[in-house]
């Protein structure tokens, strides 16, 4: 019998407790002979066909431990166990599920902020509502694992990632253009100048960091005289992490020029919906009877 994703969880975790880079592939083999699983089995696919149910299923495991903070990336398709999930596995648990996981901050976090994106379907959801609260519950999740591994990256592939965003966007002209304005401080993220449009009509002044914590209202401020410095009108703030309600107040009052503040799931959600970061594994076709088919 396939386990489901929550019983993987603690033999995944054991199977990392070396503290090396394994990589998912080996991961989920080394998985299916401890779970004695047949041929049978592991060939079984999700009702997709696109995927086994068994690698499905380690992948899941995979992104909760993640976000637990037991688990962490270290390049594409690779793993290892981190010094709290060391820390796990020394304590001997029964069981880790995601009752279990709950004790972590970050888990809470994420599953909070997954909770309220995310409808609700109940028995009386139709099968539309039901399939608009799975694909929801699907992008919250890459959402947040997607946010994850942004803040992993170097400065100067977070420079090159807001590039990408600010191009899918319209901004910026020709990669080359975007290039020779952002990335001029170094400092964890980026400042410079982006053009409006193609035409270099009018040009936004763009700074973008992966703080830590909640940018607060002296960080919108400073950016605000940076503004005025320049001579500029337009500004938009990029974070990794979140506005507080000072910061957002502050942009938002701001006299003479236009502020826009981007969190860092805001930035999540449009390299989903540009495919910066992601890419689509597959689709589906929701078809509907053809009246003007069968009435001719």
């Amino acid at each position: 019998m396939i386990p489901d994703f929550q019983t993987i969880m603690l033999p995944l975790m054991e199977s990392l407790g070396d503290g090396k880079e394994h990589s998912l592939r080996d991961t989920i083999d080394n998985l299916a002979r401890r779970f004695g699983l047949s041929a049978d089995e592991l060939r079984t696919l999700l009702p997709s066909k696109m995927q086994p149910v068994f690698d499905n299923r380690v992948g899941w495991a995979r992104t909760y431990l993640k976000n637990a903070g037991l688990v962490e990336s270290t390049r594409r398709g690779y793993f290892r166990i981190t010094a709290r999930g060391q820390t796990t596995l020394n304590q001997k648990p029964a069981k880790i599920d995601l009752r279990y996981l709950e004790q972590f901050p970050e888990f809470q976090e994420f599953r909070t902020a997954k909770r309220k994106a995310e409808p609700r379907p109940h028995q009386d959801a139709t099968p539309d509502e039901s399939i608009e609260a799975a694909y929801q519950n699907l992008t919250n999740t890459l959402a947040a694992d997607l946010l994850s591994q942004t803040k992993k990256v170097s400065p100067s592939d977070f420079e090159r990632l807001v590039v990408d965003v600010l191009l899918a966007l319209g901004y910026g002209g020709s990669r080359e253009d975007a290039a020779e304005v952002i990335g001029k401080s170094g400092d964890e993220g980026v400042d410079g100048i982006i053009r409006e449009d193609r035409l270099g009509l009018d040009t936004i002044y763009v700074q973008a960091k992966r703080w830590g914590s909640s940018v607060g209202r002296p960080e919108v401020q400073r950016f605000i005289g940076a503004l005025m410095g320049k001579g500029a009108r337009k500004g938009v703030m990029i974070t990794t992490s979140a506005f507080t309600s000072e910061a957002k107040d502050c942009a938002r009052t701001a006299q003479n020029c236009k502020i826009v503040l981007m969190e860092g799931t805001d930035l999540a959600k449009l390299m989903i919906k540009h495919n910066i970061g992601v890419t689509p594994v597959r689709t589906y076709e929701i078809k509907r009877i053809d009246g003007d088919y069968f009435e001719g």
